[in-house]
């Protein structure tokens, strides 16, 4: 069976060359009734995901529409929706400083699937969540474990023909992908991935 993930963000742009085909998606917000990204940011960490993992089944949730902004209200609608349509994975390149915010994931959590986030914001910190952070050292295939449930992965999304690394967009929704992606390609046997550096070793 392949897995299924759901990237919470900005939604995908289905047939973009980095990404291909979406199996599906649904707009957490309310304004657009559609999963197109408006804003590339979901499409980019899509690529970054699909590189890894191929023959994932992608889901794009929109839960940002014009800009990287959003509320509590319309991201906890969308992982309602990831988990009620059972979803294997949930990426959220994305999080929270708001310790408040910390009990409206916790529940959710619970609930079922892999989440994997930001390792200092919520819901990375939140038992139990797979919480990531950025290490420019390492390849786009490798991660380092940090800690139990945490892990370091690479700040780059895939490699664009003619621009330097350096120049290409990076950040800890890349990390957040590339572990997603790891992930995904070594379905079912997802806690392989995360018990050594290199996923190839």
């Amino acid at each position: 069976m392949r897995v299924r993930v759901a990237i919470l963000d900005s939604g995908v742009h289905a047939g973009h060359p980095h990404v291909g085909e979406v199996a599906g998606g649904f707009d957490a917000t309310g304004l657009s009734g559609d999963f197109l990204d408006r804003i590339g940011h979901g499409t980019a960490v899509a690529g970054a995901i699909r590189s890894h993992a191929p023959d994932a089944e992608i889901y794009a949730v929109k839960i940002f529409e014009r800009s990287l902004r959003t509320n509590m209200e319309i991201l906890l609608r969308g992982i309602a929706w990831a988990l009620e349509q059972r979803m294997d994975i949930l990426n959220f390149s994305l999080g929270t400083q708001n310790p408040e915010h910390a009990g409206a994931f916790e529940p959710w959590v619970k609930k079922g699937a892999i989440w994997v986030s930001a390792a200092d914001a919520y819901p990375g910190l939140i038992e139990g969540v797979i919480g990531v952070e950025i290490d420019a050292t390492l390849e786009r295939d490798q991660l380092r474990q940090v800690a139990e449930n945490r892990y370091a992965a690479s700040p780059y999304p895939r490699e664009i023909p003619g621009v330097p690394r350096e120049k290409n967009l990076q950040g800890i929704s890349f990390a957040v992908a590339n572990a997603t992606g790891l992930l995904a390609a070594k379905w079912p046997e997802r806690q392989v991935i995360f018990s050594r550096t290199d996923p190839k070793g």
